[in-house]
């Protein structure tokens, strides 16, 4: 596939990385010489430099015959990426999106605008991490969390502790343990990150110390392992927000109805006394450093449920949770850009972490598979992907149970939902036409998953 991205950073490089690891033909067109040195040394891609949103540009790039174009700048104004993708789209390229900064783009009415002017996706990677972090905020006892068809299927995440149950143990007897019969089975573990690596477990893997273990459940098989675990989930009534920024801004307003108390700690005075002026009277916004320990105490920290660090300093938001931690606050949740630096927040306890370039990856990445995906969300702690599939009739994993099918060993089929049916899906279970499946792949395996379902 044939793909151009106009906007060479962070997002764009990062996007650039992941789907030129996918055997795709990549060029990334930006102004700035430097970002475009940085990306060439690092990933197999055509560098170019050009002006966004020139005509010439584009041209030269050949977008009359891509794929998809993407528009990523990271300039301050963004309208120029819906210019750039509109001439893409004009010029002859296939697919496009554009990523965007203003929340009335997405309004229901004016998605559809655009997408009659010819764009195909709009995204916000600020927006998409706020409804991330809400959505954590509502279920605390795991690290990550997604549904299928409104909770038929959930895929939860738990990080093991020296008090876990599960250490030490098969997943054999894990499974033992709790009941699971094959005529009968409410749950199954799709993965283990340990480390750096991802595994698709088998039956004699043995759970280890801080491992992080992804399960699917039907809706009745939350509750058992959640008990199993130790685990449950904390009542956030009071939430302390460190960083007035976009995100911050949109967790407070998204959450300021359903809670008691929000506060939102910033050292910028400007963007302080803007939030407080767009946000009910329950989130009050204070001006001070956040970082401070003594400054925290002041905010009567101790009396919060959750802590959310979204500054845009990775090592600030890491910190800032793990001393939120050390006084007693039940839950925190980082953002973190730096990939790197992922591992390492959740080894110094920070609950979750969230990575807007790996949630916007997730997005686009769906625009390069088959129109069959439904879904596909990148977890966090993980290299692996969640797809979510709609069955098309005469497909190959219609043709025989799953046992027979010669599924590739890096994914695996975690659930199936029929009708008002949903179950979890073993050796001789036969996807059907119009099934929605939900499967955990690592990235060399999305590619032939994908071609399974066509």
């Amino acid at each position: 596939m044939k793909i151009i991205i106009e906007g060479a950073g962070e997002v764009g490089i990062h996007l650039a990385k992941m789907l030129a690891a996918e055997a795709n033909d990549i060029t990334v067109i930006d102004h700035d010489e430097e970002r475009l040195s940085k990306l060439a040394t690092s990933a197999d891609v055509i560098t170019m430099e050009g002006v966004p949103s020139s005509i010439r540009s584009l041209k030269e790039a050949n977008v009359e015959k891509a794929d998809l174009f993407i528009a990523v700048n990271p300039g301050t104004h963004q309208d120029v990426n819906v210019v750039s993708a509109l001439l893409a789209k004009k010029l002859g390229c296939k697919k496009v999106c554009a990523r965007v900064d203003d929340e009335d783009y997405l309004s229901y009415d004016n998605r559809y605008l655009f997408t009659e002017m010819g764009i195909d996706m709009l995204f916000f990677p600020e927006r998409i991490a706020a409804t991330e972090i809400i959505d954590l905020l509502k279920r605390t006892a795991s690290t990550d969390s997604m549904d299928f068809a409104r909770g038929k299927l959930q895929i939860a995440v738990f990080k093991l502790e020296d008090d876990s149950p599960l250490l030490d143990m098969t997943l054999m007897e894990f499974s033992a343990a709790m009941g699971a019969r094959e005529d009968h089975l409410n749950f199954r573990v799709v993965a283990v990150s340990r480390g750096d690596d991802t595994i698709i477990p088998e039956a004699s893997m043995k759970f280890k110390y801080h491992d992080l273990v992804f399960i699917i459940t039907t809706r009745d098989g939350i509750d058992p392992i959640m008990s199993f675990l130790g685990k449950s989930n904390i009542e956030v009534n009071k939430l302390m927000i460190l960083g007035a920024s976009q995100i911050g801004g949109m967790v407070a307003k998204g959450m300021s109805r359903q809670l008691e108390k929000i506060k939102v700690l910033d050292t910028d005075k400007a963007k302080c006394l803007d939030l407080s002026e767009k946000t009910d009277d329950n989130v009050m916004v204070i001006n001070g450093d956040g970082r401070n320990s003594d400054f925290l105490l002041e905010q009567n920290i101790k009396d919060y449920d959750a802590f959310v660090a979204v500054t845009d300093n990775d090592e600030a938001n890491i910190l800032a949770c793990v001393v939120a931690k050390k006084f007693g606050v039940p839950r925190t949740v980082a953002q973190v850009e730096n990939l790197e630096y992922i591992q390492l927040a959740e080894d110094m306890g920070v609950d979750a972490v969230i990575n807007k370039k790996l949630i916007t990856a997730g997005k686009i990445f769906k625009m390069t598979l088959s129109n069959k995906v439904r879904f596909i969300k990148y977890m966090s702690g993980t290299q692996a992907e969640v797809l979510e599939y709609i069955v098309s009739p005469g497909s190959k994993v219609t043709r025989v149970p799953l046992s027979e099918l010669n599924f590739p060993e890096n994914a695996i089929v975690g659930g199936i939902i029929r009708g008002n049916e949903s179950f979890i899906a073993v050796g001789s279970t036969k996807i059907e036409a119009y099934d929605r499946v939900a499967v955990f792949a690592l990235p060399e395996a999305v590619k032939y998953v994908d071609k399974m379902f066509r």
